[in-house]
């Protein structure tokens, strides 16, 4: 059997990567005729979706210029693969160091011989691509036919039929979520008796205790990754973050406890460890992106705002907070919302007013005090749709965007190219509450830029493991 596939793409798979024509390496692709209506029909529009399907268009276009009839029912060569992989080496695709692409490009040129069974019309554009399919089996034995996409309900019709299917991998960052960066990492017991044999120690000008230490252990670090030997019955743990690394030589640094009772943030501490290293991150002036994951409860967006306010309001690092998250209902839409963009947005902004009202019933005084800070607070508060951030600039701002999790890789580059001089961006996210259709825990745009910051100087990420909310919401999660 030939060695080289063909690989049947369905409409999806365009929509959600135009670049997936040059990520299959030295296989051959085909289209057949109602992929293309379909991205006809998907092209008006300002969506993600119409944007994509014009650019494959162009594409499309762009390796049909210049080609007669004969020449396409030869196939089209395929040329590179356009801009940086995301995903894996192997049959489909490239990734990063792979090959380019060296296949060709068919199109369905003719009506397909094949029939599907009686219970399976072939008016449906679904069934029409398995019976595409079906005929490219039959006519190409010695070779491999796959149908990719990324519909679970096609790939399990076309495993009835006997079509081989497969969901598109090269958007997967990783193989499995258990390996994704959590940004910190427990030590040996034994870490400064292998460690700390040529160990240097000084104080940094914020008084913060610091080592320069050399070992095996310091090729598996990332700068900005914590690093902690708990507590045990001899003696109190300790907690640090990696400040650089050269080589197998690494400078640590103690974090600042803001467990203690002296180092609240706008009122707040931290309860947990993991929410200890959250707050070093959003504090740090020299960290511009961070990254937080976590389940419900686990207190993101309350420490993410504190931490915002904090530097707004008090150290005046920041002109202003903008808050933005991508607004897929849960349940049934309930339709357009009357007003303005931010009147638009505070039904999806529960959260910050949830928040926001924990913080400001923190201090002293009575209901007249604490609407006075609302008002000051609001003023400081941007509420923005991330329908009007194409474009923009955002200059010292310190932005959150919540659901993250629910962005695809292309649209959360789009928004971290916003961030202009002195501003702050701050990703958070659930990956057990992805409501986006294609999109999965190793494909979110959210785990994606989890793995590709992972060891910049100036970005930082946090895994938070404990929920803090309440003895009921915890008995809740372990339970149901």
């Amino acid at each position: 059997m030939s060695k080289r596939k063909i690989f049947v793409l369905d409409t999806n798979v365009l929509l959600h990567d135009p670049s997936s024509l040059y990520r299959f390496e030295e296989h051959d692709l085909f289209i057949p005729m109602v992929v293309l209506e379909e991205l006809d029909a998907a092209k008006k529009g300002s969506s993600e979706i119409a944007r994509n399907a014009r650019q494959v268009s162009r594409f499309l276009d762009e390796l049909m210029h210049d080609k007669n009839h004969a020449q396409i029912e030869k196939g089209l060569p395929l040329p590179g693969v356009r801009g940086p992989a995301s995903g894996p080496a192997g049959s489909q695709g490239s990734g990063r160091g792979g090959e380019p692409a060296s296949g060709k490009l068919f199109f369905q040129t003719r009506p397909s011989e094949a029939v599907l069974p009686g219970l399976m019309p072939g008016n449906k554009p679904d069934n029409s691509i398995l019976i595409n399919a079906l005929d490219l089996q039959a006519k190409n034995p010695s070779r491999h036919v796959a149908l990719v996409s990324k519909d679970i309900n096609l790939r399990i019709k076309a495993a009835i039929v006997g079509v081989h299917t497969e969901d598109y991998h090269n958007d997967q960052v990783l193989d499995d979520l258990d390996l994704l960066y959590t940004g910190y990492k427990e030590l040996p017991r034994d870490f400064w008796q292998t460690h700390g044999e040529k160990m240097e120690s000084w104080q940094d000008s914020r008084g913060r205790a610091c080592y320069r230490i050399k070992g095996p252990l310091v090729r598996n670090w990332h700068v900005n990754q914590f690093l902690y030997i708990p507590d045990d019955d001899d003696e109190k743990g300790l907690e640090l973050v990696v400040s650089r690394i050269e080589g197998t030589t690494a400078e640590l640094r103690v974090v600042r406890d803001y467990r203690a009772a002296k180092t609240s943030v706008w009122g707040i501490h931290a309860k947990n460890r993991e929410q200890n290293f959250a707050l070093n991150l959003l504090l740090d002036p020299e960290v511009d992106f961070v990254t937080v994951l976590g389940t419900a409860g686990t207190g993101k967006t309350l420490l993410t705002l504190a931490a915002g306010l904090a530097q707004t309001m008090d150290e005046q690092r920041y002109r202003e907070i903008i808050m933005t998250r991508v607004t897929v209902p849960v349940g049934e839409d309930i339709g357009f919302l009357p007003g303005t963009e931010e009147e638009k947005m505070a039904p999806w902004m529960g959260a910050l007013m949830d928040n926001l009202e924990v913080l400001t019933q923190n201090g002293a005084g009575g209901d007249w005090e604490r609407q006075a800070t609302n008002d000051i607070l609001a003023k400081r508060i941007k509420i923005r749709s991330l329908n009007f951030m194409r474009g923009r600039t955002f200059l010292n701002r310190y932005i959150i965007i919540d659901e993250a999790q629910n962005l695809t890789a292309k649209q959360m580059k789009t928004l971290i190219t916003r961030v202009g001089p002195g501003s702050k961006m701050i990703c958070l996210g659930n990956l057990g509450q992805i409501d986006t259709p294609y999109l999965s825990e190793t494909t979110s745009g959210l785990t994606y830029v989890v793995d590709r910051f992972q060891g910049w100087p100036h970005g930082g990420h946090v895994t938070l493991a404990r929920g803090e909310r309440s003895r009921l919401a915890a008995y809740a999660s372990d339970i149901l």
